[in-house]
C-alpha cells in the first residue's frame, strides 16, 4: 500500500511540533566497491541523444509540481539502487509472476519506496524511447532524474556523468546487507559505506539528503519508547520533538502509513538545515543523530551546518562518486532495457 501524501499526515505533525517550539521560544534558538569503477562521461549521449536531459527535465519538473514527494523518493531510489549491485537500475525490475526469487524492489527493505519515484523514471523512459529508441539506459535516466529533483528543491545543479548500462541481476536476497538501517551506529554505517568505496566524509555528506523527505513510524518508533533496550526514549532527542512524534506514532497499534519529515524545519526544501537540526537534537533517525555524537563525524556536521555552499559542493561530488559504484558497461555485463521494469 503506498504511503499517504505528506500534505495530510505531515501537516498535522508539523503543526503540533511548531506550536510546541513557539510555546517555548523564550529559549535561545538551538541551533570499497565490489566492482571497479568504469569511465563515465557528461557528453556520453551528445551525438546519439543530445536532448536527453531536456526530456528527463520535462518529466521531473512536472512531477515536482504535481507530487513534490517524487523528489526525495527518487533520490532514495537512486541510493538504494547504487548500494545493491551498483548503479544499474536493477531496483526497477519487477518480480516475474511465479518466480521463486523476488526482485530487489520487493525486498523488505524496499517495500516502502514510493510509487512516485518509479512513475517518474517510467514516464521519462517512455519519452526518451520515442526520441532515442534503444540508446539510453534506465540507470542513466535515474541518475539524471535524481539530480533534477535535488536542484528543483533548491539544491545544487551538477553535471551527471553517463554511460551506465542496466544490470541483468535483480535479487531481493542481495538487499538486506547492503542497505543501512535506521538504528545503525557510525561504525556500522562506515563499514557499509567503505565497502562501496565511500569515505567517512561521503557518509556525512550523503546523509544530508535527509534535508528533505519523510520516514515511516517504524523507522524511528524505537527511539520514542525503548531506545536500544532501555525502555526509555532516546535522551538525545529534543523533548518537544519527542512529544510530537509520540502523538503521531504510538508504541503499539499505530497506523503504519503515518510519516514524519526528516527535517522538521524545512521538510520540502533541499538546504543544509539537516545539520543544524542534528546539533539541536532534532534528528529523526538514530543513524542521523549519531553523526553529531561521534567525534569522527561531528566536526563535519558542524562545518556543513554553517556553510550551505560547502554542503552543496560536497554533495555534488559525493553524488557523482556514489553514482559510479558498480557501473556496468557493454552487453556482456548489461543491457539497455526498453521498459525499465523488465529485462529486454
Amino acid at each position: 500500500m503506498p504511503a499517504p501524501s505528506p500534505s495530510s499526515s505531515v501537516c498535522t505533525f508539523l503543526l503540533i511540533f511548531l506550536l510546541a517550539v513557539r510555546a517555548s521560544n523564550c529559549a535561545a534558538k538551538a541551533t570499497k566497491s565490489t566492482r571497479p569503477r568504469r569511465q563515465l562521461s557528461v557528453d556520453y549521449y551528445a551525438k546519439k541523444c543530445p536532448q536527453l536531459e531536456q526530456i528527463v527535465g520535462s518529466v521531473t519538473s512536472q512531477q515536482f509540481k504535481e507530487a513534490p514527494v517524487s523528489g526525495p523518493a527518487t533520490i532514495r531510489l537512486f541510493f538504494h539502487d547504487c548500494f545493491v549491485e551498483g548503479c544499474d537500475a536493477s531496483i526497477l525490475i519487477s518480480t516475474n509472476p511465479g518466480s521463486k526469487e523476488l526482485a530487489e524492489k520487493d525486498a523488505e527493505d524496499n517495500k516502502d519506496l514510493r510509487v512516485e519515484a518509479f512513475q517518474t523514471i517510467n514516464k521519462a523512459k517512455e519519452l526518451v524511447e520515442r526520441k532515442c529508441p534503444g540508446i539510453v539506459s534506465c540507470a542513466d535516466i535515474l541518475a539524471v532524474a535524481a539530480r533534477d529533483f535535488v536542484h528543483l528543491a533548491g539544491g545544487p545543479y551538477y553535471q551527471v556523468k553517463k554511460g551506465r548500462w542496466d544490470g541483468k541481476i535483480s535479487m531481493a536476497s542481495r538487499v538486506q546487507y547492503n542497505i543501512p538501517r535506521a538504528n545503525f551506529t557510525i561504525d556500522q554505517q562506515l563499514k557499509l559505506f567503505n565497502s562501496k568505496g565511500l569515505t567517512l566524509e561521503d557518509l556525512v555528506v550523503l546523509s544530508g539528503a535527509h534535508t528533505f523527505g519523510f520516514a515511516h513510524c517504524k523507522q524511528f518508533v524505537g527511539r520514542l519508547y525503548n531506545y536500544r533496550g532501555t525502555k526509555q526514549p532516546d535522551p538525545e532527542m529534543d523533548p518537544r520533538l519527542l512529544k510530537a512524534l509520540q502523538m503521531s506514532c504510538p508504541q503499539f497499534g499505530g497506523n503504519s502509513d503515518i510519516i514524519a519529515p526528516f527535517d522538521v524545519t524545512t521538510p520540502f526544501m533541499f538546504d543544509h538545515a539537516y545539520y543544524g537540526n542534528l546539533e539541536a537534537k532534532l534528528g529523526l533517525l538514530a543513524s542521523d543523530q549519531a553523526l553529531v555524537l561521534d567525534p569522527r563525524t561531528k566536526p563535519l556536521v558542524q562545518q556543513l551546518g554553517k556553510d550551505k555552499q560547502k554542503f552543496f559542493q560536497a554533495f555534488s561530488v559525493a553524488m557523482e562518486k556514489m553514482g559510479s559504484i558498480g557501473v556496468k558497461r557493454g552487453r556482456r555485463h548489461g543491457e539497455k532495457r526498453r521498459y525499465c521494469s523488465m529485462h529486454t
